[in-house]
């Protein structure tokens, strides 16, 4: 095994030890792999290819795949042209120690000119010395001048028979068109998170490294679909970790928040708590979180929320816990806002990259942000459910003008008041009328508004949604099963939606609300279904009741194909006629029917 326990000088990094050296080795480019392989099956491989992706998906080790595949001649020297290449031949071991004499490769970022090019076609004319096809690989072929493709036109449009030629490039808008309709174009697609935590997985155990699976898919996400910026960045997390690999030593390597973190701030921000968000902040920077990356989680926090209210079944790439902090944000949060917050992040990224304090940058923005709760909803949406309001005191009014002094002619004479009526009463001065105005609600905030201890679990969720805190009403209905309530004590189920950090916020709302110590302790029975379960159940129950009445029985089969979609009782209705038959009655008249 390279580099186990040798010195520096024999170790070679895993990006280089674990470079693909077949087809089948090449992950995340099925399309790619299937379409070469034919070609080279039947005999039909082009002349000339743009290979096209971001950095370290495999367009180099495609190439190099490809020029083995064309020159391998088998261990017995006898072979033709394969998709499978041998790697034991000549051929294939000088291609892949970077030696053959026909198979050259050329960076286009150092070599850019006119006479790199000449240089390059006037080599092609030849036959190769001992391969069966001269190899041309241009690497960033893009970054060639415009006089250097016009120089390689001629030459792509009629090349030699015994020339093959494969650019790449992670900048194919800037590969001259001209040049692409003499090519055949493959797109190499990013590397999706769960391939690319498997190949971490499968080095690990070639490397006799223990893992956890968290701290693989950390790599992952932070590699952005790059194999080689996976496997480098798993080198660094090796050599810093002195046992198996953790989420959270991962995470400070990298200088990133924990996700449940981001979401914590993001929910602060939307709720407008800037005490609480500031102090986060803080925290996190003194843990080693960039303020750009902050920024950055913050604005992929956004976009985790909005496509889950878009789309909530397209989210396959997060956690339960993940799927369930975005179920509850999404159901609180309206669109407007959220696309207007996501705006407001983008301008943020730029702040903090440019700024000389990127902290400060980053709580500026985040204190405008936090007021966003407060700013006047975009047109045609509500305000953002779960936004704290604030009290804020009007402007002071400014001082009425004087009127205009009476003329000589009509001002009153002086002299005592009419005694047939009382005085005029004074007119108040402004500061105390202002200072009367304001005592009614200092007062009210100073001494905020207890209430009962709710007696039941229904209460408890009521509670929450009554004190305008929705985001945790409704993880409470979703996933909290109730195991035990008594005054000043609730025990729920621990599960998916119910961890540590809920049952602390909950505890401490409800000691402010009800002004008296709460405990809120996760258990492991299995507890009482969700208030949501309960919900269905009776729904499911009412739905049942009606389709059993004579009346909707009969129009359901009249009508094959027909569902009641939703019962509701008539207007008056409650009063003389209860039970399922009322239920029934309302179905028959009110419930929409698919298919009538």
């Amino acid at each position: 095994m390279d580099g186990g326990g040798g010195s520096g000088a024999d170790y070679r990094v895993l990006a280089r030890k674990y470079r693909p050296r077949t087809f089948d080795d090449l992950i995340g480019q099925e399309a790619l792999v299937r379409t070469l392989r034919n070609a080279l099956d039947r005999g039909r491989l082009a002349h000339a290819f743009v290979l096209a992706g971001v950095r370290g998906v495999g367009k180099t080790t495609t190439a190099r795949i490809i020029a083995k595949g064309l020159n391998c001649v088998g261990p017995d020297g006898a072979g033709g042209p394969t998709v499978d290449p041998c790697g034991a031949c000549d051929s294939c071991r000088a291609i892949a120690e970077d030696r053959h004499v026909d198979v050259l490769e050329m960076d286009a970022a150092s070599r850019t000119g006119v006479d790199d090019i000449r240089e390059l076609i006037d080599g092609a004319r030849y036959r190769p010395v001992s391969a069966r096809y001269k190899v041309y690989i241009v690497d960033e072929v893009h970054m060639l001048s415009r006089n250097a493709f016009n120089a390689l036109l001629k030459t792509l449009e009629e090349p030699p028979e015994h020339a093959k030629f494969v650019f790449a490039t992670t900048e194919i808008r800037k590969v001259p068109i001209t040049v692409l309709s003499r090519c055949q174009r493959f797109d190499l697609r990013r590397i999706g998170v769960d391939d690319l935590a498997g190949l971490l997985a499968r080095v690990c155990g070639e490397e006799a490294v223990e893992a956890g699976e968290e701290a693989l898919r950390t790599i992952a996400l932070a590699a952005d679909g790059s194999a080689r910026d996976a496997l480098s960045l798993l080198d660094q997390a090796i050599a810093l970790a002195d046992g198996p690999l953790a989420p959270g030593p991962v995470r400070d390597m990298l200088g990133l928040a924990d996700r449940g973190e981001i979401l914590d701030l993001f929910e602060d921000l939307m709720r407008g708590r800037l005490p609480e968000t500031l102090a986060r902040i803080r925290e996190m920077n003194e843990l080693g979180a960039d303020p750009l990356t902050v920024a950055q989680d913050l604005l992929e926090a956004t976009h985790l929320v909005t496509r889950f209210k878009a789309a909530p079944g397209a989210m396959r790439d997060v956690s339960e816990v993940e799927r369930a902090r975005c179920a509850a944000l999404a159901g609180t949060l309206g669109t407007p806002h959220l696309g207007r917050a996501w705006q407001m992040l983008l301008k943020a990224v730029d702040e903090v990259q440019r700024a000389p304090s990127p902290l400060a940058a980053l709580e500026m923005a985040a204190i405008r942000l936090a007021h966003l709760v407060d700013a006047p909803a975009p047109a045609g949406s509500a305000r953002p459910a779960g936004a704290a309001e604030t009290v804020a005191s009007p402007p002071p009014a400014a001082p009425a003008p004087a009127p205009p002094a009476a003329p000589a002619a009509t001002r009153p004479q002086d002299g005592p008041p009419p005694e047939d009526g009382p005085p005029p009463p004074a007119a108040p001065e402004p500061a105390a009328a202002e200072a009367a105005a304001a005592e009614p609600a200092a007062a009210e905030l100073a001494a905020p508004e207890t209430v009962a201890a709710p007696g039941t679990f229904e209460e408890v969720v009521a509670l929450f949604e009554a004190r305008r805190e929705p985001v945790l009403a409704a993880r409470l209905a979703r996933y909290a099963r109730p195991i035990r309530l008594a005054p000043g004590a609730l025990e729920i189920a621990a599960g998916d939606g119910v961890d540590e950090r809920l049952a602390g916020d909950v505890a401490r709302r409800l000691g402010d609300w009800t002004g008296r110590p709460w405990t809120v302790a996760l258990g492991a029975g299995p507890g009482e279904a969700t208030l949501v379960e309960r919900e269905r159940a009776a729904e499911t129950a009412t739905r049942r009741a009606a389709s059993a009445d004579p009346a909707v029985a009969a129009v359901l089969e009249h009508f094959p194909g027909a569902s009641i979609e939703a019962v509701r009782p008539l207007p008056g209705a409650g009063a003389g006629r209860d039970g399922p038959e009322a239920n029934a009655a309302a179905a028959e008249r009110e419930a929409p029917i698919d298919g009538s």
